[in-house]
């Protein structure tokens, strides 16, 4: 069996202590999408990292992103035959997702339920890492990128 690989970017704007986050549409299997996600996606073939973010940024927000510091790695597999791994860069003009309008979007309203800051301790959130850090100190500090694995 061959195994594959999807490379993701999300975004992280956080401001006054919460996280914008999406909750997804309901797969097209039908699977429920309980939990909140930052913003982003999967890459095209040789597309590079922050090119890929600013794209996926504009197509679910409407809004063009300040691309800063990568913050954190995520390497993982749900089932042994696809490793996902997720680069999760800092934006650093929060100020300016206050309000989104997903029908201005390309993409926001075919994919996403509802979009808002949230504060990640208080809601269920992808990956849980989100849930437990301190994202502020990840971003003012000098520390390197920390690299979440669960292979």
């Amino acid at each position: 069996m061959e195994k594959t690989r999807r490379v993701s970017t999300r975004g992280i704007i956080f401001k006054d202590g919460k996280l914008l986050c999406q909750r997804l549409k309901n797969g097209r299997n039908g699977k429920v999408r309980d939990y909140w996600c930052t913003p982003g996606g999967g890459l095209d073939i040789g597309e590079p990292l922050r090119d890929g973010l600013y794209r996926e940024m504009i197509e679910e927000t409407g809004i063009a992103p300040k691309i800063g510091k990568l913050l954190f790695i995520q390497q993982f597999s749900e089932d042994g035959t696809k490793e996902e791994m997720d680069f999760f860069f800092h934006i650093e003009n929060p100020e300016d997702y206050e309000v989104i309008d997903l029908s201005a979007t390309s993409h926001g309203e075919l994919e996403i339920e509802h979009v808002e800051f949230i504060v990640p301790r208080e809601h269920t959130v992808l990956p849980k890492f989100l849930q437990t850090i301190d994202i502020q100190a990840s971003i003012d500090g000098s520390e390197p990128t920390l690299v979440y694995s669960y292979l």
